[in-house]
């Protein structure tokens, strides 16, 4: 059925939600659902999590219908309110948890950027098959044992191509302070991945 709805903008889908059409909200909802569920997974590492935070970002879309301001960009709003909600998440988790630390898998010495273009090339390829490629699965092993902030920067930047000031809105923190802290991510991410495969050449 061809609602036409997906012909339009973020804005006037928004309008229409505001005006009561809820066709309009679930047309919004297809638009942002993989790419935002895609995000929380690799942000949050436990799938009772990622439900509870995606379904609590649509449900604040849901219910601010009177407040949205059509004419800001809905994309990285969506992502503000899912990186806020994750940390809180993840905050709440982490006094009773810690982070599991998972099977680092045999990997051949790939650079920076050959590991993040083995998760970042096809985007087409389905979640499942792509945990069961072992750089993928030692890129997120690196990445889950980084600190919250290093963590969200890196998933904005490379999983989910943001700019820098899209990413300042998202996390309001001053442009320059993403560029900082993006280095210092990268930075933490080589050591780390160089560290990793020089203990599995040495086992």
């Amino acid at each position: 059925m061809d609602s036409g709805l997906e012909k339009l903008t973020d804005a006037e889908l928004l309008d229409r939600y505001a005006a009561g059409e809820e066709d309009a909200f679930r047309e919004i909802v297809n638009r942002y659902k993989n790419g935002l569920y895609g995000f929380l997974r690799q942000f949050l590492n436990r799938q009772d999590l990622v439900e509870d935070v995606f379904q609590e970002t649509f449900l604040q879309l849901f219910t601010s219908r009177e407040s949205f301001d059509t004419s800001r960009p809905l994309r990285p709003w969506l992502f503000t309110i899912a990186a806020n909600k994750a940390k809180d998440a993840l905050r709440k988790w982490q006094r009773t948890a810690a982070i599991p630390i998972g099977t680092m898998a045999d990997s051949e010495d790939l650079s920076f950027e050959d590991v993040l273009n083995t998760i970042t090339s096809n985007e087409t390829m389905p979640y499942e098959e792509l945990e069961k490629d072992e750089t993928a699965l030692r890129v997120e092993q690196i990445i889950a044992n980084m600190p919250e902030n290093l963590r969200e920067i890196l998933h904005l930047a490379y999983f989910n191509r943001f700019s820098y000031k899209q990413m300042a809105e998202i996390l309001s923190i001053p442009i320059g302070t993403v560029k900082s802290r993006l280095h210092t991510a990268v930075g933490r991410f080589a050591k780390e991945w160089k560290a990793s495969v020089g203990n599995k050449k040495a086992k």
